[in-house]
């Protein structure tokens, strides 16, 4: 035996905290997880989505493509559509542009609007944008549409995550 026993009120002490101690890590550390888990996976950002778009359909002529893609939100996860206007320019690039106008998120069409052909248009309030998404001075758009990046996956378009638009000068 040791020279220093236990007292019966320190044995219930130690016990009592270590018994509590297991108790509150068990209930922390769920929260815990919780809350860091979403800052330290793995991130999908510029992941490129599929499309049914084939390359060798598109013309010069815009045409709007809807794409369908899974996206997480913390622990939530959800199918989401989205949309591009997409052709091909003078030069044979695949240009991809947003419907999301800059003013207000409404969406844009092209040749919404008999007054003005080949222009994309947004309803809410006359915007108007080339076809290459530059918004035209005096309409309520305050910069151009966003592109898309593109790639080439087995003959079918795959758009990135919009960005500033590289074809407007």
């Amino acid at each position: 035996m040791s020279k220093n026993p236990v007292t019966r009120r320190q044995f219930l002490s130690y016990t009592l905290t270590g018994v509590g101690g297991f108790m509150a890590a068990g209930m922390l550390m769920p929260m815990l997880r919780f809350a860091i888990d979403p800052v330290l996976s793995a991130k999908a950002s510029g992941d490129f989505k599929m499309t049914d778009k084939k390359i060798a359909d598109i013309t010069s002529e815009p045409v709007r493509v809807d794409f369908t893609y899974e996206q997480k939100d913390a622990w939530y996860t959800a199918e989401t559509t989205s949309s591009a206007w997409v052709y091909k320019n003078d030069n044979g690039e695949i240009v991809a542009l947003s419907p999301i106008c800059k003013h207000l998120g409404c969406n844009v069409n092209w040749n919404g609007s008999e007054k003005h052909p080949d222009m994309f248009f947004c309803p809410c309030h006359a915007g108007l944008y080339t076809k290459d998404g530059k918004n035209v001075p005096g309409t309520p758009p305050r910069g151009p549409l966003d592109a898309y990046p593109t790639r080439e996956q087995d003959g079918f378009l795959m758009l990135g995550t919009p960005e500033q638009n590289p074809f407007v000068k």
